[in-house]
């Protein structure tokens, strides 16, 4: 009796400190962010409203993926095997045209988590995933995924709440593509992108407001479903009206208060 106690101490003291160990590899994954990757996490609009209790168990299950500029993160029609967040950088989300062409789509944001879908119903991923720019990912594996599922029935409505904002956002888009001119959804779209990724230079009246995330011409007609030429016009029509500075990759934002004009039209 006294050998098989022994014998169960020493295993129950081996998994012990298994589990300490891996519960410290996750502590310190999730502390392997820099403090400004870990801000946009914290900050984000959605991952902030969680309680407390839900948002270190997240933590603790995470890893963290740093990815080189234009790195494939998954592609169509493969299973799905982990649930992300965008710390630092951006996920450019694109489909293949029938001419097979890449045509993107959407671009993910620092702060906003995304892969819940295909994890929720089991079928497999409907678009390509390509990182843009130099980026750093919180990835949460699928069986953690479903672990905090079952351990936070808080989860379930956070994200059943976060589904609806995105299908308000796609319906916006959709009705924004059939009733409003390419130069009203360019505006909105650069206001956008200034809110997600602009950066403030210069003070008072002189301020200005340039948008980190690279992206050519191309890349903003894709996004409007226009094209390249088009938004080139548009654009220079900005130009003129001294709401932007136009740049070989990049905008910068002169007048905010021009664009939302420009938006409303």
């Amino acid at each position: 009796m006294r050998l098989n106690e022994g014998l169960d101490s020493a295993v129950h003291s081996s998994m012990g400190l298994r589990l300490g160990w891996l519960q410290n590899a996750r502590d310190m994954n999730a502390l392997s962010l820099t403090p400004a990757e870990r801000q946009q996490i914290d900050q984000g609009a959605w991952f902030s409203k969680l309680s407390e209790p839900l948002r270190n168990d997240i933590l603790q299950r995470a890893f963290v993926r740093r990815l080189a500029d234009e790195t494939m993160l998954s592609h169509r029609g493969e299973p799905a095997e982990e649930w992300s967040a965008v710390a630092k950088g951006a996920v450019r989300v694109s489909s293949v045209s029938l001419a097979g062409k890449q045509i993107s789509l959407t671009y993910v944001e620092p702060g906003t988590w995304f892969g819940d879908i295909a994890l929720f119903d089991g079928l497999p991923r409907t678009h390509d995933a390509y990182a843009h720019g130099e980026t750093t990912l919180l990835c949460v594996r699928k069986a953690d995924f479903r672990a905090l599922l079952q351990a936070h029935s808080e989860l379930y409505d956070a994200l059943l709440r976060l589904n609806c904002r995105r299908l308000r956002l796609m319906f916006d888009m959709i009705e924004d593509l059939n009733t409003r001119p390419l130069s009203a959804r360019l505006a909105k779209q650069v206001l956008l992108l200034a809110r997600s990724y602009g950066v403030q230079e210069g003070q008072g009246d002189e301020a200005v407001i340039r948008i980190g995330l690279q992206l050519a011409q191309e890349d903003l007609a894709q996004l409007l479903g226009a094209s390249r030429q088009r938004v080139n016009q548009e654009l220079k029509a900005f130009e003129r009206e001294g709401a932007v500075r136009v740049e070989p990759t990049r905008l910068v934002v002169l007048s905010r208060d021009k664009l939302l004009a420009a938006a409303s039209r």
